[in-house]
């Protein structure tokens, strides 16, 4: 089966007998009394009810439904929920800050928030009332002023499914919001479904998923990854699905052991934090043939950890580069001898064939460079969102003709593999931040993440985490022995480093909390 309406797609699963078991590390937030193993029937089932409760509370053909609340793979199944009743449902992560939150409902203006008392009380805290900006709210744990508690809607009527054109507005997620207040972006069945998900639900040698795997992900399903991810998964029909909604590591590998994975797709923080397990006598990944990660880079010390945790003879590590806007441009695949020679540096790998292509060009020109010169990276891609809400002239002001300017600086080799450099906004003077993080992240084992920070006229700033908030001089200084001229480090633990809903580090942020400043060296022009 491919993916095709996400209304039905769970309905049209357990219709055709898919005999995938989802196996999820806490019941469903929608459905906390509904256990912790799901068959598609039973899937199909929770989604049915989800569109009678949006229906009850008032969404209906064209309306939106926001979806607010803590990480759990049920945004997805209320995703379904919303297109079923014909409504564009809108994802938006709990680790938005209240301010963000107001400025993306109001641009939203949802007939509908699905949502928390405790996401409505932190808030109101600082003076926010998000049940303002919604027709009506719904909370699905407690009851809260101003909200409708979800077992107030319980048992009504299930409206039948609506059906929607390729071109109309499907979903809506938001960008990682490293740079500010995110995006929302807007998909149409076409650009997420027809161009990503039905792309992907191939049966591809190697990386293609088959009836026996075992399926993992540990992501933020309040983005559009996931979205797509729910199509193809449950299209492929695996064995099981594991979900996994946190990132404690000692939470997480009770599951993964009862249920090891074949498959394992994480964002890049939480294969941070569940690298620990990776030294465990029986560890959790043995089964791994293939692992992949989206959203930010992966430093080489990581994927050679998994890799090596891997029992399988050739395991493969694919690393996705693209955008909320564009979905994947490149896809790089990484084997342990392939890490073993590899020089430091964020190789992304190729355009993907027949589906992308991508173009280097001279930021203030617009000319395109030379392979060997750094430039600005522009895609092209039928996989191309739709608009910005609320912000078409900034849609606009990212496309040169059927071009799209990504926003990131880049190097073309040869071979025509792009070589990442930094985001054009936190670039540095001289050389590439990322190269110099994948080399401190090789060369300290402490360290959980290293960031660099560019500031205008002054040396890169290092940041350097680790799980205690502490680097000794002499480890630093074997660390950064030939690389470029740097200040001296900041230390800090996990916990005190902001982040987005995907768990990147937001580096404007955590610019401004260290120096006092958010000036760059770029110019933010694209963000």
């Amino acid at each position: 089966m491919r993916p095709h309406d996400m209304g039905v797609l769970f309905d049209e699963c357990a219709a055709r007998g898919t005999a995938t078991t989802a196996h999820l590390d806490r019941p469903f937030d929608i459905a906390p009394d509904g256990g912790a193993e799901y068959g598609a029937a039973a899937l199909a089932g929770l989604v049915r009810d989800a569109a009678g409760w949006l229906s009850a509370a008032g969404a209906g053909r064209g309306d939106r439904v926001a979806i607010l609340k803590d990480n759990h793979w049920d945004y997805d199944l209320l995703a379904c929920a919303a297109a079923r009743v014909g409504a564009v449902p809108a994802q938006l992560s709990a680790q938005l800050s209240p301010d963000s939150l107001a400025i993306l409902l109001e641009r939203l203006k949802p007939a509908v928030l699905m949502t928390t008392s405790g996401q409505l009380e932190r808030c109101r805290a600082v003076g926010i009332d998000l049940t303002a900006f919604a027709g009506a709210t719904v909370t699905t744990d407690v009851t809260a002023p101003g909200a409708v508690h979800l077992d107030q809607l319980r048992g009504g009527r299930v409206p039948a499914p609506q059906r929607r054109g390729e071109d109309e507005p499907l979903v809506i997620d938001h960008t990682s919001g490293t740079t500010g207040v995110p995006k929302l972006v807007v998909h149409s069945t076409r650009t997420i479904i027809g161009e990503l998900a039905r792309f992907e639900a191939r049966r591809m040698p190697k990386i293609g998923v088959r009836g026996d795997d075992v399926v993992a992900t540990a992501s933020s399903y309040a983005h559009g990854r996931t979205f797509c991810w729910t199509a193809v998964v449950m299209s492929m029909a695996p064995r099981e699905v594991v979900i996994l909604t946190g990132q404690d590591p000692n939470r997480a590998d009770p599951v993964l052991r009862a249920h090891p994975p074949t498959i394992m797709e994480g964002l890049p923080a939480s294969y941070v934090r569940f690298r620990p397990l990776t030294e465990r006598l029986d560890n959790p990944f043995r089964r791994v043939r293939l692992y992949i990660s989206t959203y930010d880079a992966v430093h080489p010390p990581m994927i050679r950890a998994y890799l090596n945790a891997s029992r399988q003879r050739n395991p493969l590590w694919m690393d996705g580069w693209g955008q909320t806007e564009t979905g994947p441009l490149t896809f790089r695949f990484h084997t342990r001898r392939s890490l073993a020679r590899r020089p430091a540096g964020h190789d992304v790998g190729r355009p993907i064939p027949v589906k992308t292509r991508l173009r280097l060009v001279d930021p203030d020109t617009f000319r395109p460079v030379r392979p060997g010169q750094p430039g600005l990276v522009l895609a092209r891609t039928a996989a191309r969102c739709l608009d910005y809400l609320g912000e078409s002239r900034r849609w606009s002001d990212k496309q040169v003709g059927q071009w799209w300017i990504t926003g990131d600086l880049g190097v073309r080799r040869w071979d025509g593999s792009v070589r990442l450099l930094d985001r054009e906004v936190d670039r540095t003077p001289e050389g590439s931040c990322l190269e110099v993080e994948d080399v401190l992240e090789d060369r300290l084992p402490e360290a959980l993440e290293c960031v660099l920070l560019a500031e205008p006229g002054k040396p890169p700033l290092p940041v350097i985490i680790t799980a205690d908030g502490t680097l000794s001089t002499a480890a630093w200084r074997r660390a950064c022995r030939r690389l470029p001229r740097m200040q001296e480090p900041v230390s800090l633990r996990w916990d005190d480093v902001p982040r987005t809903g995907t768990a990147k580090v937001r580096r404007m942020d955590l610019r401004e909390q260290l120096t006092g400043s958010t000036a760059t060296c770029g110019t933010g022009r694209w963000t």
